[in-house]
């Protein structure tokens, strides 16, 4: 019997619901999931029928109500610890930088917006490289470098062998990456790869690649730039 219920929108595009999507995952969380597609008549009407700020991804879980991905991922650490870095300055950088990608770089979502689909790479690779994507991508690539070394030693993501919730806040970048190809070095493509290959990750992508055609919205299947 699930003990609550996860309202997520469309996977091949909703970079939220993947932020909260993961985390619920990563602490074994038993919910039902419940996609509400996006860009369609009911879309407006579902959404603000079970989210306070109508947007998705939102969480009920016994009796509490946890819209914002962050907060889901936080919820997610008070019954689940570990999935933040135990140690002390590792947590504290770990929260830091996931602050930083809830809350900016803007220049990268609206140029590489996330389209999960093979086919839609195919169109969009090298496309969108405007001067505010490309620096929100030079403030990434050396954040991840940062990042993984002081903190990533022994494995492939950001804080080394485990998968944590930083990673699972720039899992949508690495979907933007794959997408829309940006010129990126060789410790970032590793990167990109590792969360690509985690199985989580891998399980999104196929659900979003099962999703009925007449769910893709125009906008999000257009190349331009």
């Amino acid at each position: 019997m699930p003990d609550g219920t996860l309202y997520i929108g469309t996977k091949r595009n909703s970079s939220w619901s993947l932020r909260g999507w993961l985390p619920v995952h990563m602490a074994g969380l038993e919910v039902e999931e419940v996609l509400i597609p996006l860009g369609q008549p009911d879309t407006a009407a579902r959404i603000t029928a079970i989210s306070p700020n109508r947007l998705v991804p939102c969480l009920h879980h016994h009796g509490a109500v946890i819209w914002e991905s962050i907060a889901i991922a936080e919820y997610c650490a008070e019954l689940a610890p570990a999935l933040w870095p135990t140690e002390a300055r590792a947590r504290a950088h770990a929260r830091a930088i996931s602050a930083e990608m809830h809350g900016g770089f803007r220049g990268l979502r609206q140029a590489m917006w996330m389209n999960t689909g093979k086919d839609f790479a195919a169109r969009a690779a090298g496309h969108g490289r405007t001067p505010e994507a490309l620096s929100d991508i030079a403030r990434i690539e050396a954040l991840w470098a940062d990042t993984r070394a002081r903190f990533g030693e022994g494995g492939p993501y950001l804080f080394g062998a485990t998968f944590t919730l930083a990673d699972a806040m720039y899992a949508p970048v690495v979907t933007r990456f794959i997408t829309w190809a940006p010129e990126l070095s060789a410790a970032s493509r590793a990167y990109v790869a590792a969360v690509r290959a985690h199985p989580l990750v891998a399980r999104w992508y196929d659900e979003a690649d099962a999703e009925p055609v007449a769910w893709q919205q125009a906008k999000y299947e257009t190349v331009v730039g």
